[in-house]
């Protein structure tokens, strides 16, 4: 059965319903129509929707993309997955943005681009740096930060493409680089910028790193830090001039590698030094795009403060839904017959909200 979609056409709202509270804020574009989020019914709770999406089985064919190589600073590049429609140009194009230790192939990235595409949408897998295979390519590590990258890639499909229009769509600590960059362009974005959507977007770092080593989450601490340890070691072995492995010891949680490794190696003071300059919510409140901001009331570990979360509903800009349920990225609803909606119902919606912009 499909969900029928619902208006937001106030300026200022707090609705609750059994599974979703909305609060929202007009744009100067047309009202965003959404959907209620409904958990399938053996996936409730926030636990229960995170590890679902990373270990329920999906069936994603899309077509053939181009591999392009787009320079983010001299001499280092990222890699993007292209994926384009016949007529590039008159098409918008979704630049779509990774979490952490995440890649152009996680599941949600291709169900974005499937759901895209569908839409008649151009879209930009984009790898951040070191990520999709590229560890090789330079010795340098990605970071919350690194907003400037988002940007030279968007340039390069305006300049080399000629699109006309692009929307960028991060998820997690994705979802902070485009907010940072969305916040940081302000009222003087490239005229092609048409908005911007974030899902679960680790904009309060600091809150974050700690709720990750919080009892409930050390396995998504464990598991974060299993990846990024074995990220850094091949880096050490490619590029031993640059690279110490033994700064590795006796790191025990996110905060301490982000202290001893990504705020060492990236040029920060310390890890509290880069949760404060790298994190979105600097930003957020001089975005001047419209913005859609979905986040899960029950996410287990990323954490919109009090403070941040009023910037966002002071935005006229912003469009912010926060449901009850749906866990970190994950938002696994039920699926509708034969159609080809697998349930992930936060794909389906930055989509949705991005079909405005045509």
């Amino acid at each position: 059965m499909t969900i029928p979609r619902m208006k937001v056409s106030f300026s200022t709202a707090q609705t609750s319903t059994a599974q979703t509270t909305i609060e929202a804020k007009l744009t100067e574009k047309p009202a965003f129509v959404f959907t209620q989020f409904q958990p399938r019914s053996w996936l409730q709770g926030g636990h229960a929707q995170t590890l679902a999406a990373f270990f329920l089985s999906r069936r994603i064919h899309l077509p053939a993309a181009e591999r392009r190589l787009i320079e983010v600073e001299p001499e280092i590049s990222v890699l993007c997955h292209c994926h384009w429609q016949k007529e590039r140009s008159e098409a918008l194009t979704l630049i779509v943005v990774h979490g952490l230790e995440g890649s152009s192939e996680s599941q949600y990235m291709l169900g974005i681009t499937r759901n895209g595409l569908a839409a008649g949408m151009n879209v930009i897998r984009m790898n951040q740096r070191n990520c999709g295979g590229m560890d090789h390519c330079a010795p340098t590590l990605y970071n919350s930060g690194r907003s400037a990258d988002v940007a030279a890639v968007a340039r390069n499909v305006v300049e080399r493409d000629g699109v006309h229009g692009f929307v960028l769509i991060g998820f997690s600590m994705g979802g902070n680089l485009v907010l940072k960059l969305a916040g940081e362009w302000g009222s003087d974005a490239p005229k092609e910028f048409s908005g911007v959507a974030a899902v679960c977007p680790a904009v309060n770092l600091a809150a974050g790193a700690d709720a990750l080593h919080e009892p409930a989450n050390r396995v998504y601490e464990y598991y974060f830090l299993l990846q990024l340890f074995r990220r850094f070691r091949r880096k050490a072995r490619l590029f031993p001039e640059a690279f110490d492995a033994s700064r590795l010891r006796g790191i025990r949680s996110l905060r301490d590698f982000d202290d001893r490794i990504t705020a060492y190696y990236c040029g920060f003071t310390g890890a509290d030094d880069y949760y404060a300059r790298a994190a979105a919510a600097n930003v957020v409140d001089r975005i001047a795009r419209p913005t859609l901001v979905i986040h899960a009331a029950n996410d287990p570990f990323v954490r919109i403060l009090p403070e941040t979360r009023q910037k966002l509903l002071s935005n006229r800009n912003v469009t912010y839904l926060e449901t009850e349920d749906g866990g970190h990225c994950a938002f696994v609803g039920d699926r509708e017959g034969l159609s080809t909606y697998d349930g992930r119902w936060a794909e389906r919606e930055v989509v949705e909200f991005a079909k405005q912009f045509r």
